[in-house]
């Protein structure tokens, strides 16, 4: 069966170059973030990439990023395939003044026509792990509708200071029923806590790693067109349209089930400047044990 890894890539900016953390080496080899997670799909079975990108930034993206990946993954027999994120692409009249882009749920929309298969959604600049992948690919082959990759809590927090996170609450099979958003989560000596909360570090935690199919599409894009009748004219410069959001709103109405899968691997991502020493000695470290090779798609 064919599958896609969906990649959000639009937000990384049109400075390409220094200060952007998407593009932040974490190797020697010069590797960012988003070449661990397409090797990773790839290994787990996704044979389809697609970026979401801005049209504004596609000549910049593929000399840095795009033709480099569509090189390595034509030899792996995966095709590499893009659509594209546009502010003005609405079901409504545009807000003046709004510069703020509209949310991940738009620009999951913007790939309705690119992609036809089971596919799986990840933010370009974390690093996920092997483990989802490989967890949500199976879902998705067997059958499954929506699923997520569920991320232990204590796996997912900065040293370097505070943190929102989606923390999940789920029935007896595993079903989730609730997203908390969480914010200001801070390690402790004994844990986690929020704001003087105590969190258990246990908890799974949702780092926008969906599985989905494509008809999920026509659900998101009814979404999109409540979302401009209930939610813009509200707050017209900064209401977002956001995937984990509009999924619990799904959930609060009983008109999806989404499966959480739970990974038990080290989520890294740079929201701290602090962070990028530690991302890139933990990938050192990696690579110290053989989890990856310093080649690193030879061993596809």
């Amino acid at each position: 069966m064919n599958t896609t890894l969906l990649i959000m890539a639009a937000g990384i900016g049109s400075r390409f170059g220094t200060g952007i953390k998407q593009l932040e080496p974490v190797d020697d080899a010069n590797h960012i973030i988003m070449d661990y997670s397409i090797h990773d799909a790839i290994e787990a079975g996704f044979n389809y990439v697609v970026f979401i990108i801005r049209k504004d930034i596609e000549k910049k993206f593929k000399e840095v990023i795009g033709d480099r990946i569509a090189t390595i993954c034509s030899s792996h027999n995966v095709t590499v395939d893009y659509a594209f994120q546009d502010i003005n692409d609405i079901p409504g009249e545009f807000p003046a003044d709004r510069t703020k882009p509209w949310g991940t749920g738009q620009a999951v929309l913007a790939a309705k026509d690119v992609i036809k298969t089971p596919f799986i959604v990840i933010n370009a600049d974390d690093y996920y792990g092997k483990e989802g992948f490989k967890a949500v690919h199976e879902y998705l082959v067997n059958g499954g509708k929506s699923c997520m990759a569920g991320f232990v809590l204590k796996n997912t927090l900065s040293d370097n200071g505070g943190v929102t996170r989606g923390i999940c609450k789920m029935d007896n099979e595993s079903n989730l029923t609730e997203v908390v958003e969480t914010r200001n989560i801070v390690k402790t000596e004994n844990g986690a806590e929020a704001n003087g909360t105590i969190i258990d570090m246990d908890s799974l935690a949702s780092m926008n790693m969906w599985g989905l199919t494509p008809e999920f599409f026509d659900v998101l894009e009814a979404g999109f067109k409540e979302f401009f009748e209930k939610d813009v004219p509200n707050n017209p410069l900064k209401a977002e349209y956001l995937i984990p959001v509009f999924i619990g709103d799904l959930l609060n109405a009983g008109k999806i089930s989404v499966k959480v899968l739970k990974s038990n691997d080290a989520w890294y991502g740079m929201t701290y400047k602090e962070d990028v020493a530690a991302v890139r000695d933990s990938f050192r470290k990696m690579l110290d044990r053989g989890i990856y090779k310093s080649d690193l798609f030879s061993d596809l």
